[in-house]
C-alpha cells in the first residue's frame, strides 16, 4: 500500500484480493458497457487550463454538501454488497469518511444494517432508499432511517427494471445466486478474503434479512428482492416519500433536462446528475455530458451532485468547475476499501484531496468556489455520433 500514488493502483490491488465475480460487481456495466467507458472518457476528454503568476500560497477545497460541512467537495456513493468487498466494509468505510469530513451513504442493498453502522459512528450519514413494490417495508426503512438520525435520504429513482450487468451472469452472480467450478477455484485462491469476510457482523443484506419473511439465506433474499423492483414507480411515490421525510432529500439518478425540471419543482433538496455507473441504460449518455444541460434546467433551484466515473482529484475539479457543488465515489469506494479496508478507503480520499488541490492551483484557482468555466480549455465533452 505504501507504493500507492493512484485510485488506479487500488484498483489494482482490489483485483488481486477479492473474487473474481465479486471484483466485477462493482467493475462491470450493463450490457456493452458502452455507457461505462463513456463516462471516464468524457471525464478525461474535458482539459484543465494552466495559468501561472497566480499567487496560490493559502487554498480551499473546503465546502458543504446540502448543507454539511465536507472537507472537499466528495462524498461516498451508495453501493450494494459493500460487506462482501471487506469484513463489516459498510462501518469500515461510514468510519474512513467520518475521520476524513466527508459524508457516507450506506444503500438498502447493504451487508450491515442501518442500526450495525449507526452504532458504530458517531456522525449521522446519508441512506440511500429503493422504493419497492411493498410500500410498507420501504415506509418501515424511512422510519429507521429517521431514528438512526439519518442526515439525508438519497431516493434513487434509476432502477424501476434492472439493467442486464453480462459479467455478472457470466460469475454466477444471478437470482439465485450460482456458484460455478471458477468461482469456487477462485475463492479457494482467497483465503484471507473469505476468512475475513465470514468473520463480519452479517454475510447477507442487513436491513432486509430480519425483517423479510422466511429469509434465512442470501439466495432467498436475491429472489425477493428481483420481485420487488417496481416498474410502476413515478413521480407521485416521490411526494409519499416526502410526506414520511422530515429532512434533507437528495434524488438520484437524473440525466434527462426534463426529469431534472421534475425533480426541481417536487421539492427535493439536491439531486445527483447519475447514470447509475453504466450500469443501467447502456447507451445512455455519460453523466459529465448530462451536467450542464441539468444544471441550466434547474437554474439554481436546486442543489446539484455529480456522480459517474469519478476517480481522481481532476475529475471533481471538472465537474465542480462546469457547475456541480460536489461528487460521488462509488467504484473507487469500493476498489480501496477492498484494496485495504477502512485504511484503504482514507488512502483514496487523501489522493483524491491532494490531486484536487495541486489542480485547482495550477488552474490559478485558490478556493473550490471560484472555481469556473474559466479553470477549463474544453466545457463539454465532444459530442458522440449517433
Amino acid at each position: 500500500m505504501a507504493a500507492v500514488t493512484t485510485v488506479a493502483d487500488l484498483r489494482a490491488i482490489a483485483r488481486r484480493r477479492i473474487p473474481r465475480a465479486i471484483f466485477d460487481y462493482a467493475d462491470c456495466g450493463s450490457y456493452n458497457e458502452t455507457t461505462l467507458r463513456a463516462n471516464k472518457a468524457d471525464l478525461d476528454a474535458i482539459g484543465l487550463r494552466q495559468r501561472v503568476l497566480i499567487d496560490v500560497s493559502e487554498r480551499n477545497v473546503k465546502t458543504t454538501l446540502v448543507g454539511e460541512d465536507a472537507v472537499m467537495p466528495l462524498a461516498i456513493a451508495p453501493t450494494g454488497l459493500t460487506g462482501l468487498f471487506h469484513r463489516d466494509g459498510e462501518i469500515q468505510g461510514a468510519l474512513a469518511a467520518q475521520e476524513f469530513g466527508i459524508p457516507f451513504c450506506l444503500s438498502t442493498m447493504s451487508i450491515c444494517s442501518i442500526e450495525d453502522v449507526r452504532a458504530a459512528v458517531s456522525k449521522p450519514f446519508w441512506f440511500q432508499l429503493y422504493v419497492m413494490r411493498d410500500r410498507g417495508f420501504a415506509a418501515s426503512l424511512i422510519e429507521r432511517a429517521k431514528a438512526a438520525e439519518c442526515s439525508a435520504l438519497v431516493l434513487t429513482l434509476d432502477l424501476q427494471i434492472q439493467g442486464q450487468r453480462h459479467r455478472d451472469i457470466k460469475n454466477g452472480l444471478t437470482v439465485p445466486p450460482r456458484m460455478t467450478l471458477a468461482n469456487a477455484i477462485d475463492i479457494a485462491t482467497k483465503p484471507g478474503w473469505a476468512t475475513s469476510v465470514l468473520r463480519g457482523k452479517r454475510r447477507s443484506f442487513g436491513n432486509l434479512q430480519d425483517r423479510v419473511p422466511g429469509a434465512g439465506s442470501l439466495t432467498t433474499l436475491s429472489q425477493w428482492i428481483a420481485g420487488q423492483f417496481d416498474p410502476s414507480l413515478s413521480w407521485k411515490d416521490v411526494e409519499w416519500v416526502k410526506s414520511l421525510w422530515p429532512g434533507k432529500l437528495i434524488l438520484k439518478g437524473i440525466l434527462d433536462e426534463e426529469d431534472a425540471k421534475l425533480a426541481a419543482a417536487c421539492g427535493a433538496d439536491a439531486i445527483v446528475v447519475s447514470n447509475h455507473g453504466g450500469r443501467q441504460l447502456d447507451g445512455a449518455r455519460s453523466s459529465i455530458s448530462a451536467l450542464p444541460g441539468v444544471l441550466e434546467a434547474v437554474d439554481g433551484r436546486v442543489e446539484v451532485l455529480f456522480d459517474g466515473g469519478v476517480t481522481s482529484g481532476q475529475d471533481v475539479l471538472k465537474a465542480v468547475a462546469l457547475g456541480a457543488r460536489g461528487c460521488l465515489v462509488g467504484k473507487a469506494f469500493l476498489w480501496s476499501l477492498a484494496a485495504g479496508g477502512r485504511a484503504g478507503v482514507a488512502q483514496m480520499l487523501d489522493i483524491i484531496r491532494r490531486e484536487l488541490d495541486v489542480s485547482m492551483a495550477l488552474t490559478g484557482s485558490s478556493d473550490i468556489h471560484k472555481v469556473g468555466p474559466h479553470s477549463l480549455t474544453r466545457t463539454v465533452a465532444p459530442e458522440r455520433p449517433l
